[in-house]
C-alpha cells in the first residue's frame, strides 16, 4: 500500500517517534508499505513519521558505487547528487533474499540498489570521519542543499522485524542516508543541521516554497480529520 508522504509543516515531522515494542505482522506490513511508498516516490529512504506513523522505523536503500563510465561520484566522500531522499530514477525491480533484505534487479538507468534495509529502533553507537555532500528530502520536495556535513562512517545498532538486535558499520552514501532517516525519528529535518547563518539563508531563499508546503500539509491534515469524522 502506497501512503501519502507528509510534507514540511505537518507536526508529525517535528515529534520524536516512539520506540517499537511489538514485532508482529502489523510491523512487517508497515515495513512493506514503507518500501513500496519509497520506491513509488523514487526515494532511497523513508522514515515512519513521513507517512504519519510516529514509530522508530525507517527503510533505506543501499546503492552500489557507480562505475567509472557513469561519470558520477557518491562513494565515501559524496553521495549521489540527488542524495538521501530526492528523486532517483530507474531503481529497478526488487526481491527479497534469504536474509530478508530486499535486493534489486539490475536496471539500465540510475544506480543499482544492492539492498533495501529495514531498521527498527535504530541508534548510532559510533561515528568516524566527515563527508560533505548534497542533501534533500521527500518531505521537502524540490529543495536541497549542496553541502551537508555528515559523519563519513557510523556503526548503527537496530532491531530487525523479528526483534533481533544487529550492529552494522556503514560508510559513504549509505551512512548519509542512515543519518538522514534517523534524524526524522527525532523530529529533525535536514536543513536543521546547517550552520546558523546558512540555515537562515536557506529558509529565507525558499520562504515561498516552504510556505506552499505548509499550506499543502495543513490541507492534507484537514482531509484526514474530515475522513475520520465521516467514519461511522
Amino acid at each position: 500500500m502506497i501512503h501519502p508522504i507528509r510534507l514540511y509543516g505537518d507536526p508529525v515531522l517535528r515529534r520524536s517517534a516512539a520506540a517499537v515494542d511489538r514485532f508482529d505482522d502489523d510491523l512487517a506490513r508497515l515495513a512493506d508499505d514503507m518500501i513500496e511508498t519509497m520506491h513509488d516516490a523514487n526515494g532511497v529512504g523513508l522514515a515512519g513519521p513521513q507517512i504519519g506513523v510516529p514509530k522508530r522505523i525507517f527503510v533505506a536503500a543501499e546503492l552500489a558505487p557507480p562505475s567509472p563510465r557513469d561519470g558520477r561520484s557518491f562513494g565515501a566522500q559524496a553521495p549521489h547528487p540527488d542524495t538521501a531522499e530526492v528523486q532517483l530514477d530507474g531503481l529497478g525491480g526488487e526481491h527479497a533474499n534469504d536474509d530478508g533484505e530486499h535486493t534489486s534487479d539490475d536496471g539500465d538507468d540510475g544506480p543499482e540498489v544492492l539492498a533495501v534495509h529495514v531498521m527498527v529502533n535504530p541508534e548510532i553507537v559510533e561515528r568516524r570521519g566527515v563527508q560533505i555532500a548534497p542533501d534533500g528530502c521527500l518531505s521537502v520536495p524540490g529543495l536541497w542543499v549542496e553541502e551537508m556535513e555528515r559523519d563519513a562512517e557510523v556503526r548503527v545498532r537496530f532491531h530487525d522485524l523479528a526483534g533481533a538486535v544487529h550492529e552494522r558499520d556503514v560508510a559513504g552514501h549509505f551512512a548519509h542516508v542512515v543519518q538522514h532517516e534517523l534524524d526524522h525519528l527525532d523530529g529533525i529535518l535536514y536543513f536543521d543541521r546547517l550552520p546558523g547563518d546558512t540555515r537562515r539563508a536557506f529558509l529565507e531563499a525558499h520562504r515561498t516554497e516552504l510556505a506552499e508546503l505548509q499550506r499543502r500539509a495543513k490541507a492534507h491534515l484537514r482531509e484526514l480529520r474530515g475522513a475520520d469524522t465521516a467514519r461511522p
